[in-house]
């Protein structure tokens, strides 16, 4: 193989890598959200169907709920604190919550 063909391939294995590692549903797996999330059922905490019918007309929800899954909190579901996550990536955080808001 030549240079060029050698690049290329490491180009498409490292983006290959890149969309795995984004892949909410796994994302949500690695970060026990589904210990107290499922997408279309209360468990301890709201579905994600839940979730995204809330939000659908708050512009300023991605940024909300980043922040709410970053430090935790209480009192939006009512009084049964969901903990912070800080160790969360803020790209992998991010495609998280548009997951969850996309959810329907």
């Amino acid at each position: 193989m030549n240079r060029y063909s050698i690049a290329l391939a490491a180009v498409f294995v490292a983006a290959a890598g890149s969309a795995s590692a984004a892949d909410p549903a796994e994302l949500a797996k690695k970060y026990a959200c589904l210990s107290c999330h499922a997408v279309d059922k209360k468990v301890v905490g709201p579905s994600y169907k839940e979730i995204a019918a809330k939000y659908k007309a708050d512009k300023g929800a991605q940024a909300k709920l980043m922040d709410k899954v970053k430090k935790g909190g209480t009192g939006a579901w009512g009084q049964i604190p969901m903990p912070p996550n800080p160790g969360i990536k803020d790209d992998e955080l991010k495609a998280l919550v548009q997951w969850v808001l996309s959810t329907k």
